[in-house]
């Protein structure tokens, strides 16, 4: 049974999944693709409506925002057109009456569709059929799935846990963890890196915050130190 406690902290995190916590420069870099693409894809060109609609001008991105970021970079590099992928969240948001259908769901490709699994839409729907959602809810068949899927954590129905670089290395984004910025084991890339800066030896982070070698030299690298910069201090 749920304490209150339990539902407070509940509260508190659910409740960061929608504050503007991250810039787009920093949401590009997680998501490797450059600054200037992030700002199209919420604000569109001339005739071209944007991809992802919603963002007010100049404002941080928040958790759902940063997301659905690495989705749409994902099918981009997968070699979908953004028409396909607006359809697509088009379809997915009104179906599924979510604001955010690329974060709140396991989105899923197969060739050049955009499939989302058919059991978020029907409940008794067979375990691996899909939904077209940009040929408005054809049915298909799950047989590719993109590495990016595969750094995401699903809890309480939402992309809860995004693993930036793969579950190999430790270095990821939980909104429930140091309000969401990357972090190795819950340990901020940013302080290792601030830590790192003030001259401190890798040994000396290490033991200050129970991390294993390798895992402070991951948090390093996510923060841009070059392994021969690494070398040279060793």
């Amino acid at each position: 049974m749920a304490t209150a406690h339990d539902l407070q902290s509940a509260a508190g995190w659910r409740h960061r999944l929608t504050l503007p916590s991250y810039r787009v420069r920093d949401a590009a870099r997680y998501a490797g693709i450059p600054t200037r693409t992030v700002g199209y894809w919420h604000k569109g060109i001339l005739s071209r409506p944007a991809a992802l609609p919603g963002r007010e001008a100049g404002r941080p991105l928040s958790y759902y925002d940063l997301i659905e970021v690495a989705f749409v970079a994902t099918f981009r590099k997968l070699g979908l057109s953004l028409q396909k992928i607006r359809k697509a969240r088009a379809f997915a948001a009104h179906a599924l009456n979510s604001e955010y259908p690329f974060a709140q769901y396991a989105w899923k490709t197969e060739g050049f569709h955009l499939m989302l699994e058919m059991r978020e839409l029907e409940g008794n729907a067979e375990v691996g059929k899909l939904v077209a959602a940009d040929l408005d809810g054809q049915v298909g068949w799950e047989e590719v799935v993109a590495e990016r899927f595969e750094q995401f954590d699903y809890q309480h129905d939402i992309a809860l846990v995004w693993h930036l670089l793969n579950r190999n290395i430790p270095v990821s984004i939980d909104p429930r963890v140091s309000f969401g910025v990357p972090a190795v084991h819950g340990v901020p890339t940013w302080i290792l890196k601030g830590r790192w800066d003030a001259g401190e030896t890798v040994q000396n982070i290490q033991a200050d915050y129970g991390l294993a070698g390798d895992d402070v030299l991951h948090g390093l690298r996510f923060e841009g130190v070059r392994d021969d910069e690494l070398s040279a201090a060793s």
